[in-house]
């Protein structure tokens, strides 16, 4: 639907009502206060003072933090804090956890003591859970205290940052001012914020740290190298797996194990435990499997550890804020960049997914000028620079390329920074390849984009793309009362009406209501994921171990959270066939020549065990038999691709 003008303003002017008489003074000898006539000079006043920085004060602070008199003076308030919060947690957390588990939060291998003193809820009630475990009231207490008291230093440090440290405030404020625009649904009541308008001095986003800066350096060196950017790293794995010796080489499965125990089959009765709410039954057999797990083991051993911490949050209700730090965790740009080299040298999912997708949108352009890709969960844009350098050396000179990035709008002032960094490397590509090229990011949701917001061209050719990211769309299980999401994003697809439109997904079967049923099955994708891993990968090879940690996040949303919170719901091949059609999508034909193309790349330099095959004009992928990733092309029902000629 199209998005009132309106609502695409930066800021909303406030509506001034008539302001009301002057209440009678109580003091007869008094004259009466004066009213808000100047009201708007004073509140302007009073926000001059709040936001204008006072730099005096500021070096006093950070001169003198650690003196003395300052200290002492913060002893009391923290404290006060540390009482309240302490004696809360216990009282909460006694009604949480009638059964006490070896580890009552699952054991922080994925994420640090810096991670949980970000959530001031989540850190006491896991200081809470381990009092009722240990029986010690003074550590409990001695742990409350250093935990607020970092976060009290860190809000102090967190809030400078705030404040301005330019004289010229009153010019930066004006020219903050209708820089984003706010992207709403009307009649739906989605808002979508495509930046972000905020009545609080918004800071202009920034990297955090010298190992941000350095992945922005990695990214730069990846997305501008000439080389392609898995091939030094699939050099590199490939010698490091010949050095390693055979003996040192654990097969997947339970040939490991010190005696023979069937850890799948006591996962899903755990799981069925839990079902039937035996919390005691449950927390024995969570005892039981962990005592078999582990993180550096084999195959099963680390599934095993991976499904016990799901079991473990999901038992202790903890779930939603697990997974909200493990996200945390690997959200950073290193942790993304090592995995994404790791897969691309060592599975063929993303090679074959990014192949298929840079030919198809090279051959879409073939004879035209304009080339409009709107891109849904962009990301980082890795694949995009050898679609670019393609176009440089097209026979006639490249086209004028212009990309529309859609993701999800990220928590805090700046929810479009990631898209919008992609953007500026990508248009230092195109600027290094010499292809004219034009970015815009939006930071929405994805159901909530279509097409009046894009400007699209009749002259452009329109190539939509979406990698593996309609997964986390709600479904009809959640959405119940409004229009659903997934059926939402397609037809406004369809409603593009785009010369092909590439859709890769994630082939799973574990988006089921019922909690058993959607635990087999992740159990068994995930087992096929490890035992690729395993297989492929040295023991001790740190990316690898960076993956199974984004395997843990996925499976901990899966097992330890339900409703909205659950956002990983990845369907079957054949239900986005029957989805896409209802929509009113058409398929087209893979190329032939493509095909062959991507299947003599995974013979050459993937694994024996690494598939690839053809099903009703789909491309899939797996690992021995299980079809893990498919690929697909479409079109609007009434256009007439040159694709499908």
């Amino acid at each position: 639907m199209r998005i009132p003008p309106e609502l695409l303003s930066s800021e909303t002017q406030p509506q001034t009502a008539a302001p009301p008489s002057p209440s009678p003074s109580p003091y007869l000898d008094l004259p009466p206060a004066p009213h808000a006539d100047n009201a708007k000079d004073d509140l302007s006043y009073i926000s001059h003072m709040l936001m204008e920085e006072d730099i005096v004060v500021d070096n006093l602070y950070h001169r003198y933090r650690n003196h003395p008199m300052l200290l002492s003076a913060e002893q009391p308030f923290a404290q006060i804090l540390c009482a309240n919060a302490t004696s809360d947690a216990i009282a909460t957390d006694i009604s949480v956890q009638p059964y006490p588990l070896q580890s009552s939060v699952p054991t922080p291998e994925y994420y640090s003591y810096s991670d949980m003193v970000t959530s001031n809820s989540m850190h006491v009630h896991q200081d809470a859970s381990s009092l009722l475990v240990n029986g010690s009231t003074h550590e409990a207490e001695s742990s409350g205290m250093d935990m607020i008291s970092m976060a009290f230093y860190k809000g102090m440090e967190d809030a400078t940052k705030l404040l301005i440290t330019s004289k010229t405030h009153s010019d930066t404020l004006d020219r903050d001012r209708g820089r984003k625009k706010r992207l709403q649904e009307a009649k739906d009541g989605v808002g979508v914020a495509m930046g972000r308008s905020s009545k609080q001095k918004a800071v202009q986003w920034q990297p955090g740290s010298e190992e941000e800066a350095a992945a922005c350096e990695m990214l730069d060196q990846l997305m501008l190298s000439d080389e392609p950017s898995h091939a030094g790293k699939q050099r590199e794995l490939i010698s490091s797996m010949k050095l390693e010796k055979p003996q040192e080489r654990r097969r997947g499965g339970a040939a490991g194990l010190s005696h023979t125990v069937d850890l799948h089959a006591l996962l899903i009765q755990c799981a069925e435990a839990m079902a039937t709410n035996d919390q005691q039954g449950a927390a024995n057999l969570l005892l039981r499997i962990r005592h078999h797990s582990s993180p550096t083991g084999d195959a099963t051993r680390r599934l095993a550890h991976c499904f016990t911490q799901g079991l473990e949050a999901r038992l202790m209700g903890t779930g939603s804020h697990m997974y909200k730090l493990l996200l945390a965790k690997c959200r950073a740009a290193t942790s993304t960049l090592k995995v994404y080299q790791m897969y691309m040298a060592a599975s063929s999912v993303f090679p074959v997914s990014f192949l298929l997708s840079n030919r198809i949108a090279y051959n879409a352009i073939a004879g035209r000028q304009k080339l409009h890709i709107v891109h849904y969960g962009l990301g980082h844009g890795f694949h995009l620079p050898d679609l670019l350098r393609m176009l440089s050396s097209r026979e006639g000179g490249p086209p004028e390329v212009r990309i529309t990035g859609i993701d999800n709008p990220l928590p805090g002032f700046h929810p479009g920074h990631i898209i919008e960094e992609t953007g500026r490397r990508l248009s230092d590509c195109a600027r290094q390849f010499r292809v004219p090229f034009k970015f815009r990011a939006i930071a929405a949701k994805l159901e909530a984009v279509c097409a009046e917001d894009l400007d699209i061209d009749p002259d452009e050719v329109l190539v939509v793309i979406s990698h593996f990211c309609f997964k986390n769309l709600m479904d009809e299980s959640v959405t119940v009362d409004r229009p659903n999401p997934r059926d939402t994003v397609l037809k406004n697809i369809a409603n593009m009406r785009p010369e092909v439109f590439i859709h890769d997904i994630l082939n799973g079967s574990y988006s089921g209501a019922f909690f058993v049923s959607r635990f087999r099955e992740a159990l068994k994708y995930f087992a096929a994921m490890f035992d690729a891993m395993d297989t492929i990968m040295p023991q001790e090879n740190q990316n690898r171990l960076l993956a199974e940690k984004w395997l843990a996040m996925c499976v901990m949303n899966i097992v330890a959270c339900e409703g909205v919170d659950r956002v990983s719901r990845p369907h079957s091949y054949k239900q986005w066939q029957v989805r896409s059609k209802r929509a009113g999508l058409r398929q087209l034909p893979l190329d032939p020549n493509i095909v062959q193309m991507s299947k003599d790349k995974v013979k050459e330099e993937y694994h024996k065990y690494i598939v690839i095959n053809e099903d009703h004009e789909w491309l899939l992928t797996g690992w021995k038999g299980r079809v893990l990733s498919a690929f697909s092309t479409w079109t609007a029902d009434d256009v007439r691709s040159g694709l499908s000629e």
